[in-house]
């Protein structure tokens, strides 16, 4: 069954970049990498699995609350001197907030595209957390899926996949969904067959 439907979503795939192909300018990183991690967020979630967006709900709430202490403490109605107290418990509130954010971003977020939450009907008790890198001034692009919860009993070993872009790229920046698609579904395949972490 899980067959059938990888190959009607490869098919759906195929039959997509006919009509809409998917075009990255081949000088520019950014829109590449862009293009991958989109079509990577595709893939997975065709997979069955349901995005988690409450890290990004998290950042959204929390930059929120950065702006709001900025527009109290520009809008506040007394004048320096007399709103100094305010003033200086306002840059702390904010930096503290931006220094929070960030270590969330760097500890949680990493280099994440995705967060998934379990496969509906498997006993897994975590989702993935799927992240991609494209360091400046190379072609290569790394792809890898991870336990959403490393800690979990259900957590599985990290699986990478690394190719040139070139591999996905026509001459012109067309991308060549079919291969790419191939090369993730073989990654997310590997993920599902690797045994637990050893405790």
């Amino acid at each position: 069954m899980a067959k059938n439907n990888n190959d009607d979503t490869t098919a759906a795939a195929t039959d997509s970049s006919t009509k809409n192909p998917k075009k990255a300018n081949l000088l520019d990183p950014h829109s590449i990498k862009h293009i991958l991690d989109e079509s990577v967020t595709e893939i997975v979630t065709g997979r069955g699995y349901k995005e988690d967006v409450t890290m990004s709900n998290v950042r959204l709430l929390m930059g929120s609350v950065i702006i709001i202490v900025a527009l109290v403490a520009q809008f506040y109605p007394k004048k320096f001197p007399e709103n100094r107290e305010f003033l200086i418990g306002c840059i702390a509130l904010y930096v503290l907030l931006n220094v929070l954010l960030q270590v969330i971003i760097f500890t949680k977020e990493k280099n994440a595209i995705l967060f998934t939450y379990p496969l509906a009907g498997s006993f897994n008790s975590t989702g993935l957390m799927v992240s991609s890198k494209l360091p400046r001034f190379s072609d290569m692009y790394t792809l890898s899926i991870s336990s959403a919860d490393p800690k979990s009993v259900s957590a599985k070993e990290d699986v990478h996949l690394t190719k040139s872009v070139t591999q996905w790229f026509t001459s012109d920046g067309i991308l060549a969904e079919g291969l790419f698609w191939k090369d993730v579904e073989g990654l997310i395949n590997k993920y599902a067959g690797e045994s637990k972490k050893k405790k």
